[in-house]
């Protein structure tokens, strides 16, 4: 762990499994930041925090995320320009941009985070819950989580095993 306040990175614990995301939450308000880092972390997720937009390019390129959450408005440069740059930079496929905004609740805004490359858009207040559903669909379809699975496949751990059926009674048709 850094000694930065809001810099920490904890890796994965191994016995959660392979579902275990990079998050990089970027807020000024830093209590915000702290918050999401403490619960995201808790669920087995590597996380870093950052308080400014100027410094969210720096963090990616460093951190690599999967997911990064990001406060619209913010005093340096707002989340919109943050989110158009990174798209620009990165691609549309990675990572996941979720927007969060207590100021901008418009269907506009909406269309708007879409258009500068948003996958996600919550309004301030939301349910972590909601959160955690996001970097759960996120995980599912991470690499880590495929090459898990081909690996279980390939190892056929945990396949069910072929239950033979049983006629009990003759004149009855066999299920199949």
């Amino acid at each position: 762990m850094n000694k930065k306040l809001g810099e920490s990175v904890q890796t994965q614990d191994p016995a959660r499994g392979p579902k275990a995301l990079r998050v990089l939450i970027v807020d000024d308000d830093q209590d915000s930041v702290l918050i999401l880092m403490m619960l995201i972390r808790a669920e087995g997720h590597a996380v870093r925090g950052v308080y400014a937009g100027r410094k969210v390019m720096e963090a990616v390129a460093g951190f690599d995320p999967d997911v990064v959450l990001l406060d619209i408005q913010m005093p340096d440069i707002s989340g919109w320009e943050v989110a158009r740059t990174l798209r620009k930079e990165r691609g549309d496929k990675r990572p996941l941009l979720i927007g969060i905004s207590g100021e901008y609740k418009m269907g506009s805004d909406r269309i708007l985070s879409q258009i500068l490359g948003f996958d996600h858009y919550l309004i301030k207040p939301y349910e972590f819950s909601e959160v955690l559903r996001l970097l759960a669909d996120q995980a599912e379809g991470s690499p880590i989580v495929a090459r898990a699975v081909a690996l279980v496949g390939a190892l056929g751990v945990g396949q069910p095993r072929r239950a033979r059926a049983h006629r009990v009674r003759p004149d009855l048709p066999r299920l199949q």
